[in-house]
Parts: C-alpha cells; structure tokens; sequence
C-alpha cells in the first residue's frame, strides 16, 4: 500500500487462565528496521523466563532511544467477566494501536492467530502462528507475556494462597487444588472459574 513506511506487530498473552488480566502487546518497527539490535526474538512460548526478561528489557532499551516503539494494555478479568475474552482482546488491540500511536493509513498491522484490527486499519494481515514467522508479533508476544507474568508475581503477594507467582493463573491442578480450598478471589475470571469449586 502507498505510504506505508512502519509495521505493527500484535499478539496476547493470557487467553486461558482462570484469574488475572489478558495482556496485549503491540510493536511498531519503522521500514527496514535492523533485527539484529535485538537478537533471539521468537514466539515466547518457545523462550525461557530468563531469555524473555533480556529481550523485553532491550526492547525497553530500543523504545527509550526511539529505534521503536512497544506498548502493552492489560485488560482486567472484571471486563473479561462482563463482555467475554474476545471483547477484552480487541479493547487490548485498540489501546495498543492508540499508544504506540499507529495511524490506520501510514502503518501495516501484522496480528497474530485470530486477532483483528480495527476495520480502519486497511493494510492488516492475520497470520496464523504469526510469532514463529514474523519478529514483530514475536516480540509482541513476548512484551505482553513479561508484562503479564510480572502483574501476576505482583498479585501473588496479595494473595498469597493461590500460588500465582507459580502458574500464573493458568488452570494447574496445584491452582485448581487452592481454588477449592479458599474459593474465588477478586481477580479470579469467575466465567472461567465454572466447575473449579
């Protein structure tokens, strides 16, 4: 498309568990940006915590002097509750596309899985598996799955007796095992939570 001179990468983190926010992370990459200034980038489901944490505080790093830009909105497991994931996914992806401020005609949004960007955004392309392919979704998945996993460690010392800094809300029999003990707490998604008392 004419114009188009920067590319957005888009994915989430936190579809599935039963407690705690879903993450959406956004990357904005200008035309022939130089991958090598962050090498490693893969899905982050494939890194370890510890490679994850490196890459995301580089791409802090890249953000700072304006090589890039990142951004993660984390949408609450109250508005998951009220609208349904997709709904809170796509409120994700619009905030997102608001802070690293991507004007729908200059950029093109690569997405990953089943996202979808705003009808605006006429340049758009969901790939499936996107973050194994493209670096800008891979480091999206990785800025909104750092970004997630530290809320939880964060939400963990409030509520201790979950085990949150374990599994992060996923639905592990250890969390499943503590949910039975002490039932819902404020953060847990209770449309998620059906069955697990």
């Amino acid at each position: 498309m004419k114009g188009i001179h920067r590319t957005v990468g888009i994915d989430e983190a936190g579809r599935g568990p039963l407690a705690g926010p879903v993450a959406v992370g956004a990357v904005l990459v200008p035309k022939g940006f130089d991958w090598e200034l962050i090498p490693g980038v893969a899905d982050s489901k494939m890194l370890s915590e510890k490679k994850r944490e490196e890459i995301f505080r580089r791409a802090r790093q890249l953000h700072t002097e304006g090589q890039l830009t990142i951004a993660v909105a984390l949408v609450s497991e109250k508005v998951i509750d009220r609208k349904g994931i997709s709904h809170a996914i796509r409120v994700g992806v619009l905030r997102c596309l608001k802070k690293v401020q991507a004007e729908p005609n200059t950029v093109r949004v690569l997405l990953d899985g089943s996202l979808k960007a705003p009808s605006q955004y006429l340049d758009q392309q969901t790939i499936i598996k996107g973050d194994m392919t493209e670096k800008e979704i891979g480091l999206a998945s990785i800025c909104a799955k750092v970004t997630r996993d530290r809320k939880m460690l964060l939400l963990s010392k409030r509520y201790p007796e979950y085990g949150f800094e374990i599994h992060k809300g996923y639905g592990t029999a250890l969390h499943r095992k503590n949910i039975k003990k002490h039932g819902l707490s404020d953060i847990h998604r209770t449309t998620f939570c059906k069955g697990c008392q």
